[in-house]
């Protein structure tokens, strides 16, 4: 059945790395409008902002993909701003679109809400198990109280919220800039500029020790799809590739991919981050058939040939 047919569906953050790929795989289940609000427009930081939203698209269907991100310095600078922003975008939206009767809300969650020494791989009844690892909490922990308030709200008036909790991201039209970006498009932009710049090094935060999972952003934004589509329970959903890799097994493969046979400094003075990610992606596959199909190699791949086509214009 096409929940999305003839439907108004608004996408925050729709205009992002992640939301420009979910809005070009909704369009084929033809809804009657796709609304990317953006925020010279509606600041959803804003309760008026977010209430003018609902009044102007009427939507039937609402993913809640924008987000304040980053990677490990960034988080680290601005603890209080990641906190606020996402937990007040996320909170207002529900409680507007619960008041303006939205048939389904969708929340994106985040990996970091996870506790730092959670049982690899991550299973979903394992998110209340202890505190997020420090370097990221306020944001993990933000992104998760939307799961609580979808929880509740499903609770006490019957609201069609879900949550989805997507591994870490990445792929073409990632965030490149140093400052902000999460590893694998940081470490692409420093292999490829190391390259054009004739280096024979590049400088990679931590010991490498340290392992993550990632999802290439064309098979998150299925995942998201078809849990909209398919999914109406109240528990939360991994969606993950389900392969772990370390940073230094990483770090090796983008060097590979980009052709580039200098050497890797480890700065040890930087912190590794969360030990280990790695998610158990059962219950995606059980609820609503999600199985990621890129392989790591391949979308570093199809994301180093972006970067170096695009990607260079749009970080520089």
């Amino acid at each position: 059945m096409n929940l999305l047919q003839d439907k108004a569906v608004v996408v925050t953050g729709g205009a992002g790395f992640l939301g420009r790929e979910v809005c070009r795989q909704i369009e084929p289940y033809q809804p009657r409008s796709i609304t990317v609000p953006r925020s010279t427009s509606y600041d959803l930081r804003q309760r008026e902002a977010v209430e003018q939203l609902m009044v102007d698209t009427q939507p039937d269907v609402v993913l809640h993909l924008a987000a304040v991100v980053g990677g490990i310095e960034a988080n680290r600078l601005n603890p209080g701003k990641f906190f606020y922003e996402n937990a007040v975008m996320g909170i207002e939206l529900i409680e507007q679109a619960r008041r303006y009767g939205v048939s389904k809300f969708v929340s994106i969650g985040s990996i970091c809400a996870y506790p730092k020494f959670t049982p690899v791989p991550f299973r979903e009844e394992d998110l209340w198990n202890g505190y997020p690892e420090e370097t990221n909490a306020p944001y993990g922990l933000a992104k998760k109280m939307l799961l609580v308030q979808s929880q509740a709200y499903r609770q006490q008036y019957g609201m069609n919220a879900i949550t989805l909790f997507p591994v870490n991201l990445y792929g073409p039209y990632d965030n490149f800039d140093l400052q902000s970006s999460h590893v694998i498009p940081a470490l692409i932009r420093k292999v490829c500029e190391a390259m054009e710049g004739g280096q024979r090094s590049i400088e990679v935060w931590g010991t490498g020790s340290a392992s993550r999972e990632f999802l290439y952003v064309a098979d998150a934004a299925e995942g998201i799809v078809k849990a909209t589509l398919g999914y109406e329970g109240e528990d939360p959903v991994n969606l993950g590739s389900g392969t772990e890799i370390t940073i230094r097994e990483l770090a090796e493969m983008i060097c590979e991919v980009c052709g580039f046979d200098g050497e890797i400094e480890w700065n040890r003075e930087k912190p590794d981050g969360q030990p280990r990610r790695c998610l158990d992606t059962s219950r995606a596959l059980d609820a609503f058939g999600f199985e990621a199909k890129t392989e790591l190699r391949e979308g570093l791949s199809k994301t180093v040939a972006w970067y170096r086509e695009q990607g260079k214009r749009m970080a520089a």
